[in-house]
This record gives structure tokens, sequence and C-alpha cells, in this order.
């Protein structure tokens, strides 16, 4: 069978990859982290590759809660530089990435005055923690003015609000009676991060840079790193300057296999759960409820795209094992609903897709894993004569800052200039993003032709991208699937443009159906079918795919599915 079109760009930059052997920097690791080096490197003009074992934004980047923040509880650490950053990276993603990036309304129920007096300047002057306790009124009043306070340069969200208990029922009336007082603030929401990432993955590869998922780092020849391609079982080697080693929970593992023994990280695991309750949705009020429980986790509950998500746990983990979401941890979940909001009927059977993680924090001797800090920094060894830059820590909401600092100790490295910095640059489809309904009538008309629910769509998931994307769509046969969700010439973007390999890559990352309960076989079946001719899949390949997704549905996200294999 001939290779169709749509395969040549992955099987082109192999193949001038594998020519060369060559590239100034080689960043191995594709999540947000490695994704937003990569970006701000091929900015710079620098020759960059950067490879990813499994799918981009696949690892501990899919784990999120969806959240851009700037993280108050760090207040209690003591991480103020962290603190600073973050809130003020949150304003300008607000402003770069408006598609995906949108202001969030938290509300955090307060049971008490005084609760957590002790415990937090023990923690903020000593480093010292009592037994996990709930943060009371006056302890969560001085983190939210501070709070505030760091966010006001460049402020783009309103400041908080204290409610007392009649107000706070009169505006959410089916959390617990036994509230007495809300806090109200805003952070900010990231409906699709996996999308944001391949957002701005897609800046890198069109400023020239290079881009793999499923090719590995798994060994080392001398400078040279050697990779092997998980979709055909091939070696290669690339020969660069410098490796940037960003693969996040798995960087010691990643540096064992280059031949270096390092012990940098030290990960917790976070799990969630998303559930289709609309009693659930309605309570929230539209709203993100964010506290800390009494056992001393911070835990949410998230209204988003109809659904109900609620995270999170923080238990430490080992990375060299799968992370999943546990019975005990689900219990934990529907008691902390019970605790929230105690009039709301929830039930196991609305749980339509789990998901876990692992955050790439630092190895720490911290007794409580809420204590870690959520700091980055980068360590620096050679191997060989080899320059490695491994990067321990990071969080979604700092990647743009973190992928600046990065790049900034490469370039130190290579003798190169800074020619552009990524703040305040608009990320992919953020750039001149129609913000009113009004506005988005207008781009809709202008650039797809009309509005209605697939133009909507469109817009929703591409950004103004969406004029591209509906180019393509425009200039051949496009065949509309599941309803207008998805059509035959997208998924042919999404293999072209968006990197898409496996059936799984469609369903659980460019696209929503799996995070919405959507992705059952009938639906899976649709989309392997039209996959089939754009990547030339046979009928065992293409059952194959089906197979391990329905696996992968099934075992890592906990969906309802019957085994494929033996249907």
């Amino acid at each position: 069978m001939s290779t169709p079109a749509a395969t040549h760009r992955r099987e082109e930059t192999i193949a001038a990859i594998r020519e060369s052997g060559r590239a100034q920097v080689l960043v191995i690791g594709g999540g947000i982290n490695g994704i937003a080096t990569f970006r701000d490197l091929a900015l710079q003009g620098v020759d960059v590759v950067l490879v990813e074992r499994g799918d981009f934004a696949s690892g501990a980047s899919a784990a999120s809660s969806h959240m851009i923040h700037g993280g108050i509880r760090y207040l209690e650490n003591g991480e103020f530089r962290l603190v600073h950053e973050s809130v003020q990276e949150r304003n300008g993603l607000l402003a770069t990435a408006p598609h995906y990036v949108k202001p969030l309304k938290t509300t955090i129920p307060i049971y008490s005055f005084f609760s957590g007096l002790l415990n937090a300047p023990m923690k903020f002057l000593f480093n010292r923690s009592g037994k996990p306790s709930e943060r009371g009124a006056l302890i969560i009043k001085a983190g939210l003015v501070m709070y505030d306070l760091f966010a006001n340069s460049g402020r783009a969200t309103p400041w908080h609000a204290f409610r007392g208990r009649s107000r706070s029922l009169r505006e959410l009336p089916r959390l617990n009676p036994g509230v007495k007082y809300t806090a109200t603030y805003y952070d900010a929401s990231m409906h699709d991060p996996e999308r944001l990432a391949l957002d701005v993955l897609g800046d890198g590869v069109r400023a020239g840079g290079r881009a793999l998922n499923y090719v590995e780092a798994v060994g080392r020849d001398g400078r040279s790193i050697v990779l092997r391609d998980h979709v055909t079982g091939e070696e290669f080697t690339v020969s660069p300057d410098v490796v940037v080693n960003a693969s996040g929970p798995w960087t010691d593992l990643t540096n064992e296999a280059l031949g270096d023994a390092t012990t940098y990280m030290g990960g917790t695991k976070g799990s969630h759960i998303v559930l289709d309750n609309p009693e659930l949705v309605k309570a929230t009020g539209g709203r993100e409820i964010f506290f800390e429980h009494e056992d001393g986790r911070i835990v949410l509950i998230y209204p988003i795209k109809g659904m109900a998500m609620v995270g999170t746990t923080d238990i430490p983990a080992d990375p060299r094992e799968p992370a999943r979401c546990t019975d005990e941890e689900v219990s934990y979940f529907l008691d902390l609903i019970a605790h929230v909001f105690p009039d709301v009927p929830v039930s196991r059977d609305e749980i339509v897709y789990k998901f876990s993680g692992i955050r790439p924090l630092p190895k720490s001797d911290a007794t409580v894993a809420g204590q870690i800090s959520r700091d980055y920094r980068v360590e620096a060894t050679e191997l060989g004569g080899l320059p490695v830059l491994s990067l321990v820590g990071g969080k979604w909401t700092t990647f743009r800052a973190l992928g600046e600092t990065l790049s900034t100790r490469v370039l130190e490295r290579l003798g190169a200039p800074r020619r552009v910095s990524t703040r305040g640059l608009a990320i992919g489809g953020g750039r001149d993003y129609p913000r009113t309904l009004g506005d988005r009538a207008v781009w809709l008309r202008r650039h797809l032709g009309g509005e209605d629910d697939r133009t909507r769509l469109l817009l929703e998931r591409y950004g103004t991208r969406a004029a591209d994307v509906w180019a393509h769509l425009t200039a051949g046969e496009d065949e509309t699937l599941l309803g207008g969700e998805l059509s035959t010439r997208e998924l042919d973007w999404m293999v072209r443009e968006e990197h898409v390999v496996h059936l799984a890559d469609v369903v659980l990352r460019r696209t929503s159906l799996a995070f919405t309960g959507r992705a059952d076989v009938a639906s899976l079946t649709v989309i392997a079918d039209a996959l089939s001719p754009i990547l030339g899949w046979d009928e065992d390949t293409r059952a194959q795919e089906l197979a391990d997704t329905i696996g992968l549905l099934r075992e890592e996200h906990g969906v309802d599915l019957p085994d494929y294999a033996t249907r």
C-alpha cells in the first residue's frame, strides 16, 4: 500500500534528522514545559529538535486540574517569587491565549474564623507544620489580600470579596449550611490544556523547529543520543550541542538511560474524576469551589464542559509505575462533595472519566506532600562532554516563563543571542481572537462563512487558527462525523498539522470526547474508519487501534466499555 500524503511530514522529519544526524539542541520530553522551551528556542532561530516518547502533552501535562492559577497556598510556604511569577503569567495568558484561558470565578467555603492560625505561621516562619487542618477566615483573608497585591501589576481579574453566611447561602443555596463565610476571587480556567500545548508546539514548528511524538531517547553513544521510533521500532541517532531533559517526573529515568544516575525528582500523584451530574454543576453556580479539606489537602469542584470535575489528591508516587485513580481516591472525592454540598445526590455510576498523573516535584523530605515546593530549577551536568540541562519542577501556569528561563540557559551555552521574548506574544489561535459574542459572530461570518454549531465548535477548538482549518475543510470533499463533532477532512488536518498517530490521540487530546464521556465503541469505530485511509491502516491495524484505545479508556480512565477483543 502506498503511503498516504498525510503521513509524509512525520516520515520526512525523521528522514531529515537521520540524514543530518545533527541538531543544536535536543529537547527530550513533550509535556508543556518541554514544548514551551522548544517554542522559545525555535523563535530564536536555533536548530531545535523535540522528541516525546508518547503523544505530546499526554503525561503529567494531561493530568492537570485545568487551571491557570497563582497558587494562593504557596504563600504559606513562603514561595513569594513563584506566586508573583504565577499571577503575572496568569494575567499574560489571559491576553495571549484567550481562546483557551479565561477568567475563573473561584469560591472558598469557610467553616471557622480562627482555624489554622497556629499552623500557618509555623509553616511560614519555621518550615514546621502540625496536624493538617482547614484554614479559617482570618488566614484566608490575609492570604487573599497578599495574593491580590501580587496580581496588581497588569491586573486582569477583579479583587477578592468576602461574604457572610446569609449572603453566601443566597448565592450558593446548596452549600453546606454550616458555612460561616465564603471568599470569592478570580484565577483562570484552561478548558483544553492539551490543545493549548499543541498551539504552543505549532508556534515552534512554524518557526522552524522539528517535533516528533512517539520517539524516545533510549541511550547515548558518545556525544550522540540514541532515539527509538515507537511507530516503526527503528533506532537512529542525533548529535546535539546541548540536551534539555524536560521529562517531568521521569527526569531521573531519562538521565539513567543516558548514563547519568540522578535523584532530582520526588513527585506526587494527583487524581481527578469527571461526573455527569447536572445538579452538582448547577450547585456550583458556574464557579469553581476550591478549599482545603480537614485533612489539609487542597480539593476542588469545577464545572467544565457541562460536567463536574472533582480533584485532587497529593500522594507520593513512583514514576516507574502507572498512575491510576483508585477506588479509595474516588471514595474520598465523593465524601468531600457530600461535605460541601450535603443535599446533592452523587453516585459512582455518574463518573464518566477518571484521570491521574504524577506532579514533577523535586525530591523532598517534607512530611506533608503539600509542603513540597512547586517552584522549578535547572540542573546542569555533562555526559562525555555533552552538556545536559535537566528541568526539575514546573507547572502549567508558568510554562512560558519557565521556557524562556531554560531557553536562556541554552542560549548561553550556545553563545547565541536572544532575538525575541515570548512575553506578550500571542499563542497560536489566540492571535486576534474575538472576545465578545458580537465580535465572534462577525468573525465566524467573515472567516467560516456563517455561524452554526459546527463553526462555533471550530472556533472553540482552534481559536483563530480555525480559519486555516476551514480552508482545508472546504478544499475537498468533507463528510461530517458524530453529528458534526468531527469531519473526515478535519481528521486529515489533525494528522497533517497536529501530529496524530493513533486513534487515542484524537479521542483523548485533540477533542473532548473521552473527557465528557462520549467515547463509546460506536464513536470510536466511526473515527477509526475515517482515520484508516488517512494513516494507511489495514484492517488488522484498525482493529488493533480500536482494541488499544478501548483498553486504555477502560484501564487508565475507568470508562465502562466492553473488551473489544471479545466482541
